[in-house]
């Protein structure tokens, strides 16, 4: 299994905080417990990348990431790690400071390609989620759902809730955005994500 090079770069909360946008970057988001810093670490193959904790909302910043390679390349290309939402034990001056903080990352980071949505496959449909990829849709901002933790349910009832999904997403979507089913435990979806970073990633050059 390649592991890749990466190393953390910024932690903060606006735009003079942030990394440059010098390189095609990619952002990871979802609700708080989803398995986030679990999935960064395994595409990276890096086991304390991102910091693994039991508390929701231990990541308070944007936290940028230079990461080098792919499956089969070798071309560089940045990670962003944004706060979780959803029931982090905070105060709702805080929530909403980090609402206003990722909404103005998403909406102005330049450099952004696409936004990989975290959902955990072992629940029905979460409002907040659906929230949020509404949210993204409104503001035309390129994103793909993310099911976590498929190894912690049958394969049936992970099936069954994913289907749930789909079907809530169609009331108000005409075509699905694109959706990955993973296992930081098992590796499940490294190649599926990592070949859609390669891929962008070289149009990225091509229009450099």
């Amino acid at each position: 299994m390649k592991a890749l090079r990466a190393e953390h770069l910024t932690s903060g909360r606006d735009a003079k905080a942030w990394a440059k946008p010098t390189l095609p970057e990619y952002a990871f988001i979802g609700r708080s417990n989803v398995g986030k810093s679990s999935l960064i670490n395994m595409l990276c193959h890096i086991k304390k990348l991102a910091r693994v904790s039991n508390t929701p909302g231990r990541t308070r910043n944007v936290e940028h990431f230079r990461v080098e390679g792919t499956l089969s390349s070798e071309r560089p290309w940045m990670l962003a790690d944004l706060p979780g939402y959803g029931f982090a034990k905070t105060s709702k001056t805080e929530r909403a400071a980090w609402e206003v903080m990722i909404h103005l990352y998403l909406r102005e980071r330049e450099n952004l390609q696409c936004v990989f949505l975290l959902a955990d496959s072992r629940l029905p449909p979460q409002r907040n989620d659906l929230d949020m990829i509404q949210w993204l849709g409104e503001n035309g901002i390129p994103f793909h759902i993310v099911f976590t933790k498929a190894d912690k349910l049958s394969g049936p009832k992970a099936q069954a809730n994913i289907a749930a999904m789909k079907r809530e997403l169609k009331k108000t979507w005409e075509s699905l955005p694109p959706m990955h089913t993973t296992s930081s435990e098992t590796m499940l979806g490294r190649e599926d994500i990592l070949g859609v970073i390669e891929e962008v990633n070289a149009a990225w050059m091509k229009g450099a």
